[in-house]
């Protein structure tokens, strides 16, 4: 029942972030990839009205940006305030997950489904990958009409139906954009999700862990069930952050590139508030979750498959001799090599 409970929980491993609610409960298969310092944020504090003087108070777990009313203000000197600690992972997709694990875990759980059936009103997290001009170019337009004037007519040139006129333009016009995005110093570069592997796909997430953090460490495996929070209000507190720094030096020691490692957009990687973590032992969907001496005993399958494991590995033992001519220690190497972890 827990594990029916469990799959009803969106996963971000398998739903684009911009079709979940923000604030709403979700879960993510993951890798500890880097460890952040501790982050103090309010746990209990208190908003007061100037007009009424009317004092509410609000608790701050699980949350990225203070809840306060538009006729109310923080009251930051309260007796009421608490402040408490919590630690931030940057988490990425388990690396080298192969393609079959990935298409079980989606078709097992009926949330995936439900969840990429029910897509029809994206959040407004959702960022386009187009790209806009920048303030100097449309400068540039004002200064020369007549590169404006240029690029009109290449594109009107699509427009009277001369499809051989139209070919060389817009692959001029794809390669200018191309270059411009390469050599623009204006345009900030693509923010690097540091993946482990090359190729890697999916979210990265910045999880906050509010107890029990000195369990886990990097490389581990979890699976985290939280609060997923994608506000917009993050990325610009971010920006006025890395602009205030940059009037005083002493005042911030990081550089602006590990500012923006740290306080990334939360369009691009999302902030998960968890709930639950569970270190996960393996990632076969096709075995149970828990391999324990002591806990496998309760479960039957477990129990036969113990006793299949013998014969099973003699047979791989021989077809991976086989394979490196007859090398059998290099074949016992080889079993090593592919059941061992990090």
């Amino acid at each position: 029942r827990e594990q029916s409970l469990f799959s009803q929980v969106p996963s971000l491993n398998d739903v684009p972030v911009h079709y979940l609610k923000p604030n709403s409960l979700v879960k993510f298969r993951c890798m500890v990839q880097d460890m952040f310092d501790p982050e103090f944020y309010m746990g209990v504090y208190e908003t007061v009205d100037p007009n009424t003087n009317a004092r509410v108070l609000h608790f701050g777990k699980y949350r990225d940006v203070a809840e306060c009313g538009p006729q109310q203000e923080i009251d930051l000197n309260s007796s009421q305030t608490v402040t408490l600690e919590r630690q931030t992972f940057y988490c990425v997709p388990v690396p080298g997950e192969s393609a079959w694990v990935k298409e079980i875990s989606f078709l097992t759980e009926p949330a995936y489904v439900s969840a990429s059936q029910a897509r029809v009103s994206p959040s407004t997290s959702y960022t386009p990958s187009r790209h806009k001009r920048s303030y100097e170019e449309d400068e540039d337009m004002d200064l020369h009409p007549s590169k404006q004037k240029e690029q009109h007519m290449g594109k009107s040139c699509c427009s009277g139906g001369d499809i051989h006129g139209c070919v060389e333009p817009k692959r001029l016009e794809t390669e200018a954009s191309a270059g411009h995005h390469v050599v623009s110093p204006n345009c900030s570069p693509p923010l690097d999700l540091n993946f482990p592997l090359p190729g890697e796909k999916g979210p990265a997430c910045l999880v906050k862990v509010y107890e029990n953090w000195e369990s886990f460490k990097v490389n581990d495996v979890l699976e985290v069930f939280g609060v997923l929070s994608v506000d917009p209000v993050l990325s610009i507190v971010n920006s006025e952050e890395r602009d205030s720094s940059t009037l005083d030096p002493m005042e911030c020691m990081d550089t602006a590139e590990e500012q923006r490692v740290h306080s990334p957009p939360a369009s691009l990687v999302p902030r998960i508030h968890v709930i639950l973590a569970q270190k996960l032992q393996h990632i076969n969907p096709l075995l149970p979750a828990c391999l324990n001496e002591e806990e496998s005993k309760t479960c039957e399958f477990v129990s036969n498959f113990m006793s299949e494991l013998s014969p099973v590995r003699a047979e791989l033992l021989g077809f991976l001799t086989h394979a490196l001519l007859g090398d059998s220690l290099a074949a016992e190497y080889l079993i090593l090599h592919l059941i061992s972890t990090v």
